[in-house]
């Protein structure tokens, strides 16, 4: 995978760690800047103290003033330069938590297109949403170590030589210290990664359940399971509340053992000193200068704390991008109109679109699909007829390069041509594919504009009239995404006509006009073999009022061909094929005929 902003290698599905130290050496410069300021900035804390000890011991125990004016100046100095060090550290971190964020959002909104049509069966719509809303501001919040957390083991050992040379016992105090508070706090940071881990899968997984809830909430009202689902929905949320006390409490230890050991610290540093003042053997700008150091060493001992709790945070949320970053699409390199890389304008899809692979046929070719014996013969309208419609919508799948086969068009296996020709020349249109909100020109239109003209020709092939007269503005009405302020057929309507409008060289529609009245299947049937004369067409049904607008129908049993023909023909020579369509045959008896070959006025209330 390649990071779509930078042009830099992103980690391939490695390990957490792995990407933390991925997301470090992208912006290795910013990073070593920060660490520079940290540092510099943690160091220049130790020295106040020191100051303090020479402006009391030779200025002011000796009463000399200008000495003492002296030092109290380098003090001063010092402030000034340690606080625009303090400026410049956070304004550097913070650019690095940012350059973080973008990172981690950039590759999983490419892997998210990357997988495409295969990403619900991936990956809940919950795990995406808990991935970009927390797990990004966990990683790059873990970035924050790389500054201060150098700084303070820089902190650390100035402090321990200074200390040195005013005493060896204390600055073994020191170095013993650090290491035995790192020693407390390790194992309750363990316990916290595993409390967060658990915590983050009951996140996703509630976060899923709501996004399912919402989504199908008109059709729970219809079913009356909104109650139900609500019961599930609010047993799932104790559990996650109950999840979090746990992780609470851990935390809580964390941090209070972060405010806590440094203070102890403080007082085991101290204690000594005083009683080697008291004694004679340190000058009282030695105390002050121990107590000095010992309370700005507090600083870099609650950083080492608080980077152990924000890696673990971290490692947790990172192991979440990479397993995410490592799904692969179900053996497809492609994307048709049910995926969303059709529908983002300039997105690349890297490691996909720029595949290397052979041209496609340079005219029309059939396009074969040996596991069920179907042949799709150019320049026809091909209907495939199932009991099942998993089985029709399998050699879609196949025939559009979603699947892994042996589907050839012409002379070259599928799998074979180059990725983004295939996409141009091959659509494959879901029945159930995404409507993104826009007003409904730009639904339609998709990555292309289109003319006024292409437009209505598109509309009117679907029957889709009424769905631009009754919005208020036309084709510059709003629609919600997913199209949840349109009924059922009106979207499939809006998928077909988008579909129409990309006017493929080969048109794949599953099932397009299940969700519509016989009367306005009718229409669509005559119109749609009129609107695709001369160009590659095959269409899922069992509805004889589209299957005898065919050109040639496969009639498919177990997901091979059991017969193929014309309709008409079909009927009178198989006898299942009478038995899978003759209910829609029974239907529209009062209507259009045996064949259902009629186009019939339709009705805003029929379409809907």
């Amino acid at each position: 995978m390649t990071d779509p902003g930078s042009g830099r290698g992103a980690p391939g599905p490695r390990s957490a760690g792995r990407y933390l130290w991925w997301l470090v050496v992208s912006q290795r410069g910013r990073v070593a800047a920060g660490a520079s300021y940290g540092s510099l900035w943690m160091v220049g804390l130790m020295l106040p103290p020191y100051v303090l000890s020479r402006a009391i011991d030779d200025g002011l125990a000796t009463g000399r003033m200008p000495v003492l004016l002296g030092w109290v100046a380098v003090l001063l100095g010092v402030g000034a330069v340690n606080a625009w060090l303090a400026v410049m550290r956070h304004r550097t971190m913070t650019r690095i938590r940012m350059d973080a964020t973008f990172r981690t959002v950039r590759a999983v909104m490419a892997q998210t297109v990357r997988l495409g049509a295969a990403l619900p069966h991936k990956v809940t719509a919950g795990e995406v949403v808990t991935i970009g809303i927390g797990d990004v501001a966990v990683i790059s919040q873990t970035l924050t170590m790389t500054g201060p957390g150098v700084g303070g083991v820089l902190a650390y050992a100035v402090v321990a030589v200074l200390l040195l040379s005013i005493s060896p016992l204390l600055a073994v105090v020191v170095l013993l210290g650090v290491p035995l508070l790192a020693v407390l706090v390790g194992p309750l940071l363990g316990r916290l990664q595993g409390a967060q881990t658990r915590y983050r899968e009951r996140q996703s997984g509630l976060a899923a359940r709501l996004t399912d809830l919402v989504g199908g909430l008109r059709v729970l009202n219809g079913l009356g399971g909104k109650a139900v689902f609500a019961g599930h929905y609010r047993h799932a949320s104790r559990a996650l509340r109950d999840e979090g006390y746990r992780v609470g409490a851990v935390t809580s230890w964390v941090q209070a053992l972060g405010l806590g050991l440094p203070t102890l610290f403080l007082a085991a540093v101290t204690w000594p000193a005083a009683r080697m003042a008291a004694q004679g053997t340190l000058t009282a700008g030695e105390l002050v200068a121990v107590y000095g150091y010992a309370a700005a060493l507090v600083l870099p001992v609650s950083f080492f704390i608080e980077g152990g709790y924000d890696l673990t945070r971290g490692l947790v949320a990172a192991r979440r991008v990479v397993r995410f970053l490592a799904l692969e699409p179900d053996g497809a390199r492609r994307v048709g109109e049910a995926g969303a890389a059709r529908d983002v304008p300039g997105q690349r899809v890297p490691g996909r679109d720029d595949a290397p692979g052979q041209d496609a046929p340079g005219m029309a070719s059939v396009l074969r699909d040996p596991v069920s014996g179907v042949e799709v013969v150019p320049g026809q309208l091909t209907a495939l007829a199932a009991a099942r419609p998993a089985e029709s919508a399998a050699v879609v799948d196949r025939l559009g390069g979603f699947a892994d086969s042996a589907a050839t068009w012409g002379a070259v296996r599928l799998d074979e041509i180059a990725a983004r020709q295939l996409r141009d020349r091959i659509l494959v249109a879901d029945n159930e594919a995404d409507l993104f909100a826009g007003t409904l020109r730009e639904v339609v239109c998709g990555r292309r504009d289109r003319t006024g003209e292409a437009i209505a020709r598109a509309v009117r092939t679907a029957l889709a009239e009424d769905i631009v007269r009754g919005l208020p503005d036309g084709l510059d009405a709003p629609v919600e995404a997913q199209g949840r302020n349109l009924s059922g057929g009106q979207r499939q309507r809006l998928r077909l006509v988008r579909a129409l409008l990309a006017d493929p060289e080969v048109l794949l529609a599953v099932e397009p006009t299940s969700a519509v009245d016989a009367h306005t299947e009718a229409g669509i049937a005559t119109r749609l073999h009129a609107a695709r004369a001369g160009r590659t067409t095959v269409v899922t049904s069992t509805s004889p009022l589209l299957l005898d607008r065919a050109d040639r129908v496969y009639f498919l049993v177990d997901g091979t061909v059991a017969a193929v023909g014309s309709h008409r023909e079909l009927l009178d020579g198989q006898s299942g094929y009478r038995r899978l369509v003759s209910r829609g045959e029974d239907e529209e008896a009062d209507g259009a005929g045996p064949a259902g070959t009629a186009e019939v006025p339709v009705t805003e209330e029929g379409a809907r």
